[in-house]
């Protein structure tokens, strides 16, 4: 399942990548076909345009510079209006070169051809004015002006008026094939980009499904290992078979309390629990009867004690009891009496009438020992003193409290 999961995300980013670079391939490639068309359109047409218009206006000057000759009487006049028709000549054909320099398509060359034959026309005509003003023959230098040489500058106008035109259309084209680019562009990008986004979003709930399966699967795992772990840590240190402290919990309670009535001069006292003849009642009734007794006094210590004392069993059918903050030794007897009016009696097990007591003795911290083992060692040999019968007559004697 997992190494499924990871193939699938693997090849999903995989074609996400690849969507990702293809867009940007696109978009590049669209964008340099965009930018050579807006070359074109701003770098070359609207040139040529430029030149276009400087010939034409370079061209009506060099006439009217010619027709202004034609009616000067002044010689210095004319003499200024002649360095104009020259220079507005040489304009014509620098701005000529220019285009032609630039590049022409067959139709352009066409116009230009047909151009050039007639501003042949127009310098033929025009070197005829200039011979007839020379030859001051003024009149007929401006009939020529009139009849032939402003027809042919009207005819070469509206040539260039007509391949400026054909320059705008070429521009308006181009204009409309950058828009249309940038229309596809657009919309292959955004087409890429959906595409992207939507395949982003299943591996995205593709792969935060698969993190939530983990996730579950690693929250179960560490739950049962918590589990594992609390019960490990039961097992070490409570009875399996009443739910009691074991012995090492019991001792790390104790020394616990040792240290806090050290500290602040206070009292311990333990009481050390034996059964009586529980021997006999396993040999007897049986072990799943002992178990159920041993169950049974487990449960009469927990509910005879502070909430602040505890309760432990050592093994068998030996129970230790904690006593904290307590006042001295006969608080110790009176809760051990207390413990024996509990136990004592008869019973009902599994339909057996089962009497259960107990011999307990005590020991009191720092009297009888100032450490656990000589705590638990002076209330073990109590015990024994109670169950040997020369303590009991002391310790029934005490009133329960």
């Amino acid at each position: 399942m997992q190494r499924g999961f990871s193939l699938t995300t693997s090849m999903a980013f995989a074609v996400l990548i690849a969507l990702i670079c293809g867009l940007t391939l696109n978009g590049l490639l669209q964008l340099q076909t965009l930018g050579s068309q807006i070359r074109t359109v701003l770098e070359i047409h609207n040139r040529k345009i430029d030149l276009i218009t400087k010939i034409q206006v370079a061209a009506h000057l060099r006439t009217d510079s010619l027709f202004r000759m034609a009616l000067a009487n002044d010689p210095f006049e004319h003499d200024a209006y002649f360095h104009e028709f020259n220079r507005a000549g040489f304009l014509v054909g620098s701005g000529r070169n220019l285009l032609r320099q630039m590049g022409l398509s067959a139709a352009e060359q066409r116009s230009f051809d047909t151009q050039t034959r007639l501003v042949n026309d127009i310098e033929s005509v025009q070197k005829q004015v200039i011979d007839l003003l020379n030859a001051e023959r003024s009149a007929d230098a401006r009939r020529v002006l009139v009849q032939e040489a402003i027809p042919l500058q009207e005819a070469f106008n509206q040539q260039l008026a007509d391949m400026r035109n054909l320059y705008q259309q070429v521009n308006l084209t181009a204009q409309q094939q950058a828009q249309q680019t940038y229309q596809n562009t657009f919309l292959f990008t955004l087409a890429l980009g959906i595409a992207a986004v939507v395949l982003a979003l299943l591996i995205a709930r593709h792969t935060l499904r698969g993190a939530r399966l983990r996730s579950q699967l690693i929250r179960e795992q560490m739950g049962e290992l918590e589990r594992s772990r609390a019960a490990l840590r039961e097992e070490a240190t409570h009875d399996p078979l009443t739910g009691l402290a074991n012995r090492r919990l019991f001792y790390d309670r104790l020394h616990q309390a040792i240290r806090h009535a050290h500290r602040y001069g206070g009292k311990v006292g333990i009481l050390y629990v034996d059964l009586d003849r529980f021997k006999d009642i396993n040999d007897r009734l049986g072990h799943h009867v002992g178990d159920t007794v041993l169950t049974e006094v487990a449960k009469r210590l927990t509910t005879n004690i502070r909430d602040s004392d505890s309760v432990a069993r050592l093994g068998g059918d030996e129970f230790v009891m904690l006593l904290e903050a307590v006042q001295g030794r006969q608080d110790c007897l009176a809760a051990a009496r207390k413990i024996e009016q509990s136990l004592n009696g008869e019973t009902s097990f599994y339909g057996l009438d089962v009497e259960i007591a107990a011999s307990i003795g005590h020991a009191l911290y720092p009297d009888d020992g100032t450490d656990e083992d000589a705590l638990i060692r002076a209330a073990d040999a109590a015990m024994y003193r109670v169950k040997s019968g020369s303590e009991s007559a002391q310790q029934h004697r005490l009133p329960f409290q």
